[in-house]
């Protein structure tokens, strides 16, 4: 997770911004900080998938009997990580190699799920946890349409080293500065862009489109974004894993978060795979159905609730 979209369009932010919208939400997301005692309060980034998994863990929570208040459309990162650690917020949905990199330890070099958990369990402040990741996984990516594919023969992200320049790349405003990221991109295969063009939040669908278009080449999408196969977009390998493992994981505040709690969470991990975000996004992003229905099928079919 790391899950992701964020950054400024002009023209575009008020249609983005409806596109991140994933239920609840007030003017100011992180207002009334933890909520009141006993309140578990369950955050949500600032893209639907992110908002979605936060949705499963408020409804597997109160399945339990217990009291949530849900804080969604928080931010970036870089907003909520700080929530957490200070308990504004109880429970986040995070993708555990993001989370390393981008908040706990930016010249990690941990590549799989394994690394990445035991890197977080040593160096995460002592407030904060995480729970058993799940095997579902949201990776971001460079993807490319296919004219750019077929025209430069792009298989991987190596292949791009000597064509980057000419191209144009989109993605959240982080992008430009994360290791898993532009920064790594040149760092690890010396792919540097001719431009990089920054989004708002939830972006995937105008990137997708500019995509198409061919007004940009190339993009940071998350691979579990259904428009790429809808589209026929191009999903560049990475051999030297820029990208690291990107395990769903519940994050969380140790001291608002009870053994009950925890199981319920636990729960929704041990049940949660690549396949099921897929298919649940394709619900959210193509099918436009209702957030909380959706996560309560969910829940319904895998015993959750």
């Amino acid at each position: 997770m790391k899950k992701l979209i964020r950054g400024a369009v002009v023209g575009l932010v008020a249609a983005l911004t409806l596109t991140a919208c994933g239920g609840g939400g007030d003017d100011d997301p992180l207002a009334g900080g933890g909520g009141e005692k006993g309140t578990i309060t369950v955050g949500g980034a600032n893209f639907p998938e992110s908002n979605l998994l936060a949705e499963i863990y408020a409804q597997a929570l109160e399945a339990k009997g217990l009291k949530v208040e849900r804080k969604f459309n928080i931010g970036a990162r870089e907003i909520y990580y700080d929530q957490v650690v200070k308990g504004g917020i109880s429970v986040m949905p995070e993708y555990n190699g993001a989370l390393l990199t981008t908040s706990v330890d930016k010249a990690s070099k941990a590549v799989t799920t394994d690394e990445i958990n035991t890197a977080l369990k040593a160096k995460l402040p002592s407030a904060v946890e995480i729970l058993n990741s799940a095997s579902a996984e949201d990776k971001d990516s460079v993807t490319v349409n296919k004219e750019t594919a077929t025209k430069y023969k792009l298989k991987t992200i190596a292949d791009l080293k000597p064509v980057a320049n000419q191209l144009v790349i989109g993605g959240p405003s982080e992008f430009k500065t994360r290791q898993q990221g532009l920064v790594g991109l040149k760092d690890v295969y010396g792919v540097e862009f001719k431009k990089f063009q920054p989004f708002d939040a939830g972006a995937q669908a105008a990137l997708v489109k500019l995509l198409t278009e061919n007004k940009i080449q190339a993009a940071d999408l998350f691979t579990t974004d259904p428009t790429i196969t809808e589209n026929g977009l191009v999903v560049l390998e990475d051999p030297k894993n820029v990208f690291s493992a990107q395990n769903v994981t519940p994050l969380i505040n140790k001291s608002q978060v009870n053994e009950q709690a925890r199981a319920a969470l636990n729960a929704v991990s041990a049940k949660l795979t690549t396949q099921h975000l897929l298919d649940l996004m394709k619900k959210i992003a193509i099918d436009k159905e209702d957030q909380a229905k959706v996560a309560k099928t969910w829940l319904t079919e895998n015993a959750l609730v």
